[in-house]
C-alpha cells in the first residue's frame, strides 16, 4: 500500500495535526514514540560529540517537529512527502530537502516581514528558495514584480518555472473546499500532483481539459478544517475561516460576501456577526479590510450588525488547552484585553451602529454568539476569521466544553 505523508503547519486543534499519513494525524502513541525516538538521537548524537545533552542540543519547536515529521515518514515507508514551508523557502528548515521531486508556490502576500521583508519583492525571494536544480517548480499568477523575482531565481538556478492559470477542467467541477480563490489553489495542486505521478512512471503529462477520475474524486471530497468551513447548530451558521493577513482576510471576506443572501429574499437585514482576534499582526489594519471587503461586495456600509472581539485563549475557566498556547503577546497586555479594546474602538469608528462587545475568551465570545441568535427567528450567520489560534480555539469550544446543541460540519 503506497503512503502518502503531509506535514503542514499551524495546526488548528491539536499538535499531531501536523504530521498526517494518507491524511490521518499520527495516533498519541505514534506520536509519541517518533517524539522519543528523535529526541533519544538527538542526545545520542550530541553525547557522541562530546556536547552537552540537555535541551540546548534540541532545535526550536518548528524545526524538531519538521526533523520529527522527516523521520517519521522514514520509518513510516512514506512513498511521497509533502512537505509545507513554514515561513519562507531559503532559510526555512524544511529547506534541507535538496532533491524534491517537484516544488510549489501558492499566492503571495505580505506576512511575516520581519523575516522575509516589508516587500513582495524581498519576500519573493526567500519564497523561490525552495526551487532546486532538476525540479520544475509550478506557482499560481504572482504580481509582475514578484513574479519577476521567482523567474530571476529559477534562471539562476537552472529551474523550469511554470505559471499555473485556473484550469478550465475546474468548470464542471464543485470544490470540496468553498470559495473563488480555492480554484486558483486547485489548478495548481492538479499542476503539481499531475506532474509527480508522471515523474514516478504513472503514465503522460496531461493533456486537454479532462481530469482523472482520482482528480476529481480529491477535488470534490477535500476538506480542511477552519478554511471555508461552515458550521450548522439550532439557529447559527458558523463561517470559519483562519485568514490573518491582508490579502487571506480580504479572500475571508469575499467568500463570506458570497454566502449572504440579497435582502430582497430575506425580507429585511439579517443579524449578521463577527467573531474576531489577531494578537501580532496589525489587527486594526486587518479590520479596516474586512470591512471595507464586504461593504464593496454587499454594497452595505454595515455588513455586521453585531461584532464581538476575544484573545484566543480557550476556555474561561480551564483557559488554554495546551495545544492551542500561543506566547507571541506578553500575559499583561492580554489580561488587559488591549488587543480587543483597540479592535472594538476602531469598529466603532468604521461603523458606530454596530454592537460592539469584547470578551477575555473564546469560550464566552461563542456564547454571546448563542445569547444573540437565541431570540432571533431566523439563522444567524457568523464569520470567525482573523488568526489561525482563534479557529483553533474556536473549534476546540465547538467539540468540546463550549458546545450547546447539535454542530456538524
Amino acid at each position: 500500500m503506497n503512503k502518502v505523508g503531509l506535514y503542514t503547519s499551524p495546526h488548528l486543534r491539536f499538535v499531531r495535526e501536523r504530521i498526517r499519513i494518507n491524511n490521518e494525524p499520527l495516533s498519541e502513541a505514534a506520536f509519541a514514540k517518533y517524539f522519543f525516538e528523535t529526541w533519544d538521537r538527538l542526545e545520542e548524537s550530541a553525547r557522541v560529540q562530546g556536547e552537552p545533552t540537555d535541551t540546548s542540543c534540541k532545535p526550536v519547536y518548528f524545526r524538531y517537529l519538521c526533523l520529527m515529521a522527516f523521520h517519521t515518514y522514514i520509518r513510516e515507508g512514506v512513498n511521497t512527502a509533502i512537505i509545507e514551508c513554514g515561513i519562507g523557502g531559503e532559510f526555512d528548515s524544511t529547506n534541507i530537502l535538496v532533491a524534491p521531486r517537484v516544488t510549489g508556490i501558492t499566492s503571495l502576500g505580505i506576512d511575516h516581514t520581519i523575516m522575509l521583508g516589508n516587500t513582495i519583492e524581498e519576500i519573493a525571494w526567500h519564497k523561490g528558495g525552495i526551487m532546486k536544480a532538476g525540479a520544475p517548480c509550478f506557482t499560481a499568477p504572482q504580481p509582475p514584480t514578484a513574479l519577476e523575482v521567482l523567474c530571476k531565481r529559477a534562471a539562476d538556478i537552472s529551474v523550469e518555472l511554470h505559471v499555473v492559470e485556473r484550469d478550465p477542467a475546474l468548470k464542471n467541477i464543485k470544490l470540496g473546499l468553498a470559495a473563488d480563490f480555492q480554484q486558483t489553489n486547485a489548478s495548481l495542486a492538479i499542476a503539481i500532483a499531475d506532474y509527480h505521478l508522471y515523474a514516478l512512471g504513472h503514465g503522460h503529462p496531461r493533456h486537454g481539459d479532462d481530469l482523472p477520475p482520482e482528480f476529481i474524486r480529491g477535488l470534490e471530497q477535500v476538506r480542511w478544517a477552519g478554511r471555508c468551513e461552515t458550521r450548522y447548530e439550532q439557529n447559527i451558521i458558523w463561517h470559519i475561516d483562519s485568514g490573518h493577513t491582508l490579502e487571506s482576510i480580504e479572500a475571508a471576506s469575499s467568500w463570506f460576501a458570497s454566502l449572504i443572501p440579497p435582502a430582497a429574499t430575506t425580507g429585511g437585514k439579517r443579524t449578521r456577526i463577527l467573531l474576531f482576534n489577531q494578537q501580532v499582526r496589525d489587527a486594526n489594519a486587518l479590520a479596516k479590510v474586512l470591512h471595507t471587503t464586504l461593504a464593496a461586495a454587499l454594497q452595505d456600509e454595515r455588513p455586521f450588525t453585531h461584532a464581538v472581539f476575544c484573545t484566543n485563549i480557550t476556555f474561561k475557566e480551564a483557559g488554554y488547552r495546551p495545544d492551542l498556547m500561543s506566547l507571541n503577546m506578553s500575559g499583561k497586555a492580554i489580561d488587559a484585553l488591549e488587543v480587543q479594546n483597540g479592535l472594538a474602538e476602531t469598529w466603532r469608528g468604521i461603523d458606530e451602529q454596530t454592537k460592539v462587545e469584547v470578551k477575555g475568551t473564546i469560550e464566552e465570545a461563542v456564547e454571546w454568539c448563542r445569547d444573540i441568535a437565541r431570540d432571533d427567528e431566523d439563522k444567524v450567520m457568523v464569520l470567525i476569521t482573523g488568526s489561525t489560534h482563534l479557529v483553533g480555539g474556536f473549534l476546540e469550544v465547538l467539540e468540546t466544553g463550549g458546545k450547546k446543541g447539535d454542530s456538524s460540519s
